[in-house]
């Protein structure tokens, strides 16, 4: 990162007993992106997120804000703010209320509080709303407030926990944009945790991806997408095709395909595997000179709405292989079960794996 960071953890550990839930972790945040905290339950990524807001102490490591040793400070005192996953409204106070709380509770004077509120309120479009109560509010809704009382205190960093896990996924996957579009419009850092792989890829400008307690790649979506350090990130983001064998000159030597080429090598004989995502698999009925391929039977056809996943018994493998095929592709209506095709695909589509 070329500019100083906003906030920075430096190998912090935190543990509970016997369990490590954070082991050695160094993070920085840049000033105004979205960054993601992602990983299965249990990872430590809520952990992390509590040492950052101050609720939690590591038992090792520093945190940094611009620059300074943040670590003892209390949460209250520093000037970052937590949004829960249970939202917290206070029932008996309207929209207005509930987002002119934090301000009020500072001894602001009225005129500003009111100015603040309004434009906040005007920015997460619940003007209109301002003098209801959370009960007459759809949770989307009551999602906005939230956020709108956490940003109306203008947080150095704003923390979001799980944020949509209680929406529903028509209105999570509406509620994705419009956190992207008030996080660039107020300019602010937002780290979000997530168990939701694709909540992570739709929001974040940059994620770290944990597991058992340490982080096991970082960077922006399309990189972890398309560029998995180990079979782990590889499983975790996204769906996943694997074709295992050892390491040979050329890419992968497999028993049931032959040597599968890729761009990277490793060190000969080690056992690792090729991964290749749905999309990048062709069906044919011959197998193209200049690519990969797995000679199978298409098992099952599963609609998507927008796709088709093939699911393709190949040698080799106990688990099918998956190729994604738009509804709307002239080749869709081709294919049906018990069909023998190759899976084909490219050696620079493959990513090999020895991890």
């Amino acid at each position: 990162m070329s500019a100083a960071p906003v906030m920075a953890l430096e190998r912090v550990t935190r543990r509970f007993g016997r369990v490590t839930a954070v082991d050695g972790v160094s993070l920085e945040l840049a000033e105004g992106e979205f960054f993601a905290l992602l990983g299965p339950s249990g990872c430590g990524k809520t952990t992390l997120l509590r040492i950052l807001a101050g609720f939690e102490a590591p038992d090792e490591g520093r945190v940094m804000l611009d620059g300074k040793d943040i670590t003892g400070l209390r949460a209250n005192r520093r000037p970052v703010n937590l949004m829960f996953q249970s939202y917290a409204l206070f029932p008996h106070m309207t929209v207005w209320g509930n987002v002119a709380y934090g301000l009020e509770m500072e001894g602001l004077p009225r005129a500003e509080i009111a100015r603040r509120t309004g434009e906040i309120l005007e920015l997460a479009e619940l003007s209109d709303l301002a003098g209801r109560k959370p009960d007459q509010l759809s949770g989307g809704q009551r999602q906005r407030v939230a956020l709108a009382r956490a940003l109306v205190k203008r947080p150095r960093v704003l923390l979001l926990d799980e944020p949509l896990a209680a929406l529903d996924k028509k209105l999570r996957e509406q509620m994705q944009l419009e956190l992207k579009r008030l996080q660039h419009e107020v300019g602010l850092t937002f780290v979000v945790v997530t168990h939701d792989q694709e909540e992570a890829l739709v929001m974040a400008d940059r994620l770290a991806l944990m597991d058992a307690g340490r982080v096991v790649q970082t960077g922006g979506p399309r990189d972890l997408y398309e560029n998995p350090a180990s079979r782990f990130v590889a499983g975790f983001i996204g769906v996943s095709n694997f074709f295992e064998g050892t390491t040979a000159a050329g890419g992968l030597a497999t028993e049931a395909h032959g040597l599968l080429r890729s761009a990277g090598e490793g060190a000969p004989g080690r056992p690792a595997a090729i991964m290749v995502r749905p999309e990048r698999i062709v069906l044919a009925a011959e197998k193209p000179a200049d690519h990969n391929g797995a000679l199978g039977e298409i098992a099952d056809i599963a609609y998507h709405g927008n796709d088709l996943n093939l699911h393709v018994a190949v040698a080799g493998s106990e688990r099918a292989v998956i190729a994604r095929v738009g509804a709307a592709d002239e080749t869709a209506s081709r294919w049906r079960p018990g069909q023998r095709v190759w899976c084909c695909w490219r050696p620079e589509h493959g990513r090999l794996l020895t991890e």
